[in-house]
């Protein structure tokens, strides 16, 4: 078993134990936290955090620990700094590696945990796994003081819909510059230029990697796939709708482009 001292992520599918000062998450020497009597064979170190270990610990199901509370992963992006909220993603997706890895995908045989990385192999057939990452982009559109913001359907809420940029996942084959490209003319008929990275944020739902781009708006009208999206609209900079979180990269970037609106 790993040092017991550090930060604790007790962990259940998609829910995290979340106290309610200091940090949010727990820390200090097991010994010393009120948690119940638990089996913490499987508790692992698997990052740090300012200097001291991240301990894992993925329970089978939601108990009282004694402290806090359990709440889901995006419940804790406005109580979590990004660093903290982030590495719950990163022991949430280790877990459902875990979890979703216990056979050869080759020859159906057992997997078993490789002990000096993250993976899992197959000792008949010499497969390996490791952790699904899911790559992904996410594009805000402009034209000049206007930007493209669409309702997606997943987001889509009578009373207050949420408006956010363009996203969709990578396909095989492609370049992220590529699918920045096909995602905008696939979900809204327009195309765009002038498409510069600006950086990447981890999001663990349940796995992606989303990689975040500002592009100019090119030539077509709007023209939405439905299956995807429920509405797209431009939007001046001086009036726009209901947007993403705080801690999303898509508000990141929303936020980002309105600062040079100003200046």
């Amino acid at each position: 078993m790993t040092k017991q001292f550090g930060w604790w992520f007790f962990t259940c599918g998609n829910q995290v134990l979340v106290i309610p000062q200091g940090e949010r998450i727990p820390y200090g020497d097991i010994d010393d936290l009120p948690v119940p009597m638990l089996d913490f064979s499987a508790a692992e170190r698997f990052a740090s955090y300012k200097g001291e270990a991240c301990l894992r610990l993925e329970l089978p199901e939601v108990v009282d620990m004694g402290m806090g509370e359990w709440l889901e992963l995006r419940t804790t992006m406005s109580l979590l700094n990004a660093a903290l909220f982030n590495l719950v993603g990163k022991a949430q997706q280790f877990a459902l590696f875990l979890q979703t890895h216990k056979f050869c995908g080759r020859c159906g045989n057992a997997l078993v945990r490789v002990d000096w990385e993250l993976a899992m192999q197959c000792d008949h057939c010499g497969f390996r796994a490791y952790p699904r990452i899911s790559p992904s982009i996410i594009v805000l559109i402009t034209d000049g003081n206007k930007v493209l913001l669409a309702n997606h359907r997943r987001h889509q809420k009578q009373d207050m819909p949420i408006y956010t940029a363009i996203a969709g996942f990578v396909e095989a084959g492609e370049t992220l510059e590529q699918t920045v490209h096909r995602e905008t003319r696939e979900e809204t008929g327009l195309k765009v230029k002038n498409v510069q990275y600006w950086k990447s944020q981890p999001w663990a739902f349940p796995h992606s990697l989303m990689a975040a781009y500002f592009a100019d708006y090119a030539e077509g009208e709007i023209n939405i796939d439905r299956r995807e999206l429920a509405d797209a609209q431009w939007f001046d900079a001086s009036v726009l709708p209901h947007l993403p979180p705080p801690g999303t990269i898509a508000r990141d970037m929303i936020n980002h482009w309105l600062s040079q609106q100003t200046e």
